[in-house]
């Protein structure tokens, strides 16, 4: 089905892996393309409450593969028919994404893990806005991103130096949520999945897609969609067990309805 990724479904998480390790996981046409057929099966896919991405070998994804592209193309197009598609379908899925970052995440590499809801990183995982050293801009949503994480200085710093950012920089800056040690790396990314997969779904993808949108609304638009979107939740299924769950005094099960 895939070439450049794997893909596996196990307790209601999709795992993609980037599987292109002898070039460090670098993207190709044929990635994005794969990688944004995975994200819209998995936005129909009714079984799949959480998403892990993250890379075959030592890196996360090392960036586009410079070998192909050909430089009479137009970057503009590459990026309106190739990423910004896939960052587009991670930013609207409402299901949360991790990142699972094993290593170095650089230039669009380190775009898709902003992209991405949560970032793990391991100890030996590395950030690197690596556009500026070919003359380019960060592109595929990382401008967007990059100052919402960590404000507009550190964004302009990180963003113009291109200076490669450790694990536990990253963590300090607000780039990561968690460092995890690499002899409980499995283990804990496998957790922290389970974890996301059996909270009410429903009501995270609410919280993605108005966090989002509090951007660009004054707090009376925000107060409505707050509004709007908890009619929503109210309704569904998770909530009823979660009053339920309370008044019985045991944990709520969730089913993502």
């Amino acid at each position: 089905m895939y070439e450049t990724i794997l893909y596996e479904e196990k307790n209601q998480t999709a795992w993609i892996t980037l599987n292109r390790p002898d070039k460090l996981n670098a993207f190709t046409q044929q990635m994005n393309a794969e990688l944004l057929k995975a994200f819209k099966s998995i936005a129909k896919n009714q079984e799949v409450r959480a998403v892990v991405v993250t890379g075959a070998g030592r890196a996360f994804c090392s960036g586009q593969d410079l070998a192909d592209v050909d430089e009479e193309m137009d970057h503009g197009e590459i990026l309106r028919k190739g990423y910004n598609p896939l960052i587009s379908a991670i930013s609207s899925l409402e299901k949360p994404v991790i990142a699972a970052v094993n290593g170095v995440a650089a230039g669009a590499g380190l775009s898709l893990a902003l992209a991405c809801d949560f970032r793990l990183a391991s100890e030996k995982a590395s950030f690197m806005e690596a556009f500026i050293h070919v003359g380019l801009i960060p592109d595929s949503g990382n401008l967007y991103y990059l100052p919402r994480l960590i404000g507009h200085a550190k964004a302009m710093e990180l963003a113009v130096l291109g200076e490669k950012i450790p694990a536990d920089k990253a963590l300090e800056l607000g780039l990561v949520t968690k460092v995890v040690n690499l002899e409980t790396w499995e283990q804990e990314i496998g957790d922290f999945a389970a974890r996301l997969a059996a909270m009410p779904t429903k009501a995270i993808g609410l919280i993605k897609r108005y966090l989002y949108q509090s951007w660009d609304s004054d707090l009376p638009e925000m107060l409505e969609k707050e509004a709007y979107a908890q009619r929503i939740a109210g309704k569904s299924e998770d909530h009823l067990e979660g009053l339920q769950a309370f008044k019985e005094k045991r944990k709520p099960i969730f089913q993502g309805k």
